[in-house]
């Protein structure tokens, strides 16, 4: 009984051991490997940086989670998710019925409007009827792209791309007439001197919550729920404290990011 009694305490420190090794592991956030300004973009040295990242770090904190960032192609993210390679994306995706369809989301933690910009021509009018015969660049696989398909596709081109700055390129060179995405994002690109010199905003797209989806969350895997829950209770506690106020402010963000506050 000695001898079976030790073997059993051994057994289990093996097992103990082996649950402490899982939950030392570090939570992988994928983000799409591309620039996507003021929320994601690596800087000189390769470090990534913005609102979502720094965000991160405070949830990863709030929740007491051992986090590691993970670059990957945003047109393979919901794949590299349910195929446990990263355990989150954090990457500015918007909450969608048909992404539930695969994934789950944690509770949204931004919302911004999506919109229209082109060349500095002062029209303003950005009715599908009006655009009908342009070329709109948009970037792929992303709501976006969902939203001029539905709306602009019957009349006007539509051309997509990996990236948002390949459009946005392509829009400053004259290749396209138009570009949609996120405001903020191509707010940045306004400002830059390309988009200075070529474009200006046309306007905000009519809201419709089955394509644009219900604010930004980060997305985890349908059987994750206790991670999902962890997120949720960091995302909460940092709102309630004012944390995502103070980061917008910090981001001069105030009036055009949306946050929760509880």
């Amino acid at each position: 009984m000695k001898v079976f009694a030790k073997v059993a305490l051994a057994a289990a420190m093996v097992v103990g051991l082996g649950a402490g090794a899982a939950s030392a592991d570090k939570i992988k956030f994928g983000v799409a490997n591309e620039p996507y300004p003021p929320f994601s973009s690596a800087d000189a040295s390769g470090k990534w940086v913005g609102w979502e990242m720094d965000l991160m770090d405070m949830v990863c904190a709030e929740a007491k989670l051992e986090c590691e960032l993970v670059p990957t192609a945003w047109d393979g993210i919901i794949p590299a998710l349910n195929a446990k390679q990263i355990d989150v994306i954090w990457s500015s995706m918007s909450i969608t019925a048909e992404r539930k369809q695969s994934i789950d989301f944690t509770n949204m933690y931004y919302n911004s409007a999506a919109v229209l910009i082109s060349g500095k021509t002062g029209d303003m009018d950005i009715t599908p009827d009006h655009l009908a015969g342009k070329t709109i660049g948009v970037q792929v696989s992303t709501i976006h792209e969902k939203y001029v398909q539905k709306y602009f596709s019957a009349k006007s081109t539509v051309k997509t791309y990996q990236t948002q700055d390949e459009a946005n390129n392509d829009l400053a060179a004259g290749r396209i007439d138009y570009a949609m995405a996120d405001g903020l994002a191509l707010d940045a690109f306004l400002q830059s001197d390309a988009g200075k010199a070529c474009c200006e905003l046309k306007g905000m797209v009519p809201e419709d919550h089955e394509v644009l989806g219900d604010g930004v969350g980060g997305g985890v895997r349908k059987d994750d729920t206790a991670l999902k829950d962890q997120l949720n209770a960091a995302i909460s506690s940092l709102a309630k404290a004012g944390k995502l106020k103070e980061l917008n402010a910090k981001y001069g963000l105030e009036g055009k990011v949306i946050v929760p506050e509880s």
